[in-house]
C-alpha cells in the first residue's frame, strides 16, 4: 500500500492537554516553550503504533550512532508504516544526516512533529527526510547554530594546558565545522529544504550564550516551517 496515501487520509487532530503550557516561553530562549517535550536522553525508541487507523513509527529519544541501521531495519520490517513522529533533543549529528537519508530512501513515507512535541538539533535532519513533512500546530521545529564547541570542558582544558593546545584545538574545530557546514548545506538542497534557513536561521544562532544575549535556540513559526519549506505537506 502507498504509504503516501495513507498519510493524506489522516489529520492530526491537536489535544488541548498538549498545548496547554505553549504560553510559557523560556526567557533566554523567547520564541521557543519553557519545557520542551524532546524525550528522555535515552537513546532513541523506535516504536510502531496504531493511531487513527494508520501504522505510525514513534521515533523519541537522544540520536545515537546505532541509529541508522534501527530505523533502516524497523522500516524494512513493516511496509505499513504510514508516517514517522519525531521527538528529540538531538545526538549525534552525523547519525541524523543518515537517518534523514534514509527515510527519504522510502518513496511517499512522510515525518511530523505532533502537536507538544519538540524535535531539535540533530532531529532536524531526520525530519528534512521525510516526504511530505509536517509541523502540526504547536509542533516545535527548534534549531541553534551547529558547532563542534558545544562541549566546553574541552575548550577549557586546551586553555588551561596552554597556547600550542589551544591553538590546535581552534585548527581543528575550525577544520571540522567547515566540513559540516558543507553537508548541512547538501543535505538541505537534496532535501528541498532552502539554504535560507541555513543562512537566515541557523547560522543567525549564538553557539554560547553571554550576558547581553543569553538566546542560543530558535523555534520557528508556522508562517516560518512553510517559508522555509521545512513544512511542505497539506494538513
Amino acid at each position: 500500500m502507498n504509504r503516501a496515501f495513507v498519510s493524506k487520509a489522516f489529520v492530526t487532530v491537536a489535544s488541548l492537554s498538549l498545548l496547554a503550557g505553549a504560553s510559557e516561553r523560556d526567557p533566554e530562549n523567547p520564541t521557543c516553550p519553557a519545557e520542551p517535550n524532546w524525550a528522555s536522553p535515552e537513546p532513541m525508541k523506535l516504536t510502531t503504533v496504531e493511531r487513527d487507523g494508520m501504522k505510525v513509527l514513534l521515533a523519541e529519544g537522544r540520536i545515537d550512532a546505532s541509529l541508522p541501521a534501527r530505523l533502516k531495519q524497523t522500516l524494512d520490517s513493516d511496509p505499513m508504516i504510514a508516517e514517522v513522529w519525531l521527538r528529540s533533543q538531538g545526538g549525534n549529528a552525523i547519525a541524523g544526516n543518515e537517518a534523514g537519508r534514509i527515510i527519504r530512501s522510502y518513496p511517499g513515507l512522510p515525518t511530523r512533529i505532533p502537536a507538544g512535541w519538540t524535535c531539535f538539533s540533530a532531529c532536524n535532519f531526520i525530519f528534512m527526510g521525510g516526504n511530505p513533512r509536517f509541523v502540526d500546530q504547536g509542533g516545535v521545529f527548534m534549531v541553534h547554530m551547529f558547532t563542534h564547541t558545544a562541549d566546553r570542558w574541552i575548550i577549557d582544558d586546551a586553555v588551561i594546558d596552554g597556547s600550542e593546545a589551544t591553538t590546535e584545538l581552534i585548527a581543528s574545530i575550525e577544520q571540522s565545522s567547515a566540513l559540516l557546514a558543507t553537508e548541512d548545506n547538501d543535505f538541505l538542497i537534496r532535501m528541498g529544504i532552502s539554504r535560507k534557513l541555513l543562512t537566515d536561521v541557523m547560522y543567525q544562532q549564538q553557539a554560547v550564550g553571554n550576558e547581553d544575549d543569553p538566546s542560543t535556540r530558535y523555534c520557528l513559526t508556522q508562517a516560518e516551517v512553510r517559508e522555509y519549506n521545512v513544512s511542505n505537506g497539506s494538513q
